[in-house]
């Protein structure tokens, strides 16, 4: 992983990217605190608790200074690291155990992500980058939202996000994400095929840069439905939806067997692939490794990156804690929002 660059405008360093602690129980902490220790001059805020962070740091036996921000816009000391603590943060969060489901450490992720929302709405930050939240935890808490993508669609206000995978060698988006599989094939159908396939493709073309994207759209079925022999959703939903995001002037093609899809995809035929599940999309993209994907949410008015793995409860407080991913999710959110302006 290319280490990230120093910020070459102050007026951008001004407006940090932020960076949310995760559940306080989990990795989260650890993997900022080493990503911290080896990005020069580093133009981001950690939105969380302070004792947290300082932990965090301990374990991982890093000498760093933490500084505790009253505000997102108070000047940054050099050389230490600057943390913003939320209003509602629970008190308790070094009392219990790491590496454990608790409700408090649920709570104080979803304020962390409510106060970075809204820091970014108000025009005192540009970006987010989150550490990784529980699922568990959320629902403990009684927070209404399966995860990190729901949670950011409810506070952005907006109507569909989709999550896309992205590495050196793969970009998969998905239709479903965190339902039942039974479920998920209640929701697949060609409004929302069509919308995934327009949110791809604005991403591809808008801050990624790929002038004309290639967007190939993996089936649902066995080699993909063999003309609806093994099923018949590509004849009768998927196929139209490529069709009528074709009569929109995009390069989309499909659907393809999805057990070769993502090879070609990988050789360089196509610029990203859309899955229809969750795990038809997310296990040839995590195989080939998770120290550098990164989980890239569409749809979202402001950029929203995340490493590619969860809270690792079994290697929590160890301080061995691999930052790649987090690495790569930041540096690509800096390389977004620097892009966005």
């Amino acid at each position: 992983m290319k280490p990230i660059p120093r910020e070459e405008s102050s007026v951008k360093a001004d407006r940090p990217l932020l960076l949310t602690q995760g559940d306080a129980a989990g990795i989260g902490p650890e993997v900022i605190a080493q990503a911290w220790a080896r990005v020069p001059e580093p133009a981001a805020v950690v939105v969380g608790d302070p004792q947290v962070m300082r932990r965090a740091l301990a374990q991982c036996r890093l000498q760093r200074p933490v500084q505790v921000l009253e505000t997102i816009s108070e000047p940054r000391l050099p050389g230490a690291m600057a943390v913003w603590a939320p209003p509602g943060l629970p008190a308790t969060l070094l009392q219990g155990s790491q590496g454990l489901v608790r409700a408090d450490c649920g709570l104080a992720a979803a304020r962390c992500i409510e106060a970075a929302v809204g820091a970014i709405q108000s025009g005192a930050a540009r970006g987010l980058v989150t550490a990784p939240v529980h699922k568990e935890a959320l629902h403990a808490a009684g927070v209404p939202f399966p995860g990190h993508t729901e949670m950011l669609q409810h506070l952005a206000g907006v109507p569909a996000v989709r999550m896309m995978l992205v590495n050196d060698e793969l970009r998969v988006a998905l239709v479903t994400v965190h339902v039942s599989l039974r479920k998920a094939l209640d929701l697949i159908d060609g409004p929302t095929i069509l919308e995934t396939v327009r949110q791809v493709h604005a991403m591809l073309v808008g801050p990624l840069g790929i002038a004309a994207p290639r967007i190939a759209v993996a089936g649902l079925n066995p080699h993909a439905g063999e003309g609806g022999l093994f099923g018949d959703e590509e004849v009768t939903t998927i196929g139209p939806a490529v069709q009528q995001a074709q009569s929109e002037g995009l390069q989309v093609h499909g659907p393809y067997a999805p057990d070769t899809v993502f090879m070609r995809a990988r050789r360089g035929e196509f610029d990203a692939v859309v899955a229809m599940t969750h795990d038809h999309g997310l296990i040839p993209i995590k195989y080939l490794g998770l120290d550098a994907g990164v989980n890239l949410t569409l749809g979202l008015p402001f950029v929203r990156t995340s490493p590619d793995h969860g809270t690792a409860f079994d290697r929590v407080g160890r301080g061995t804690a691999d930052p790649s991913s987090f690495l790569a999710a930041w540096q690509l959110g800096q390389r977004l929002t620097i892009s966005a302006g």
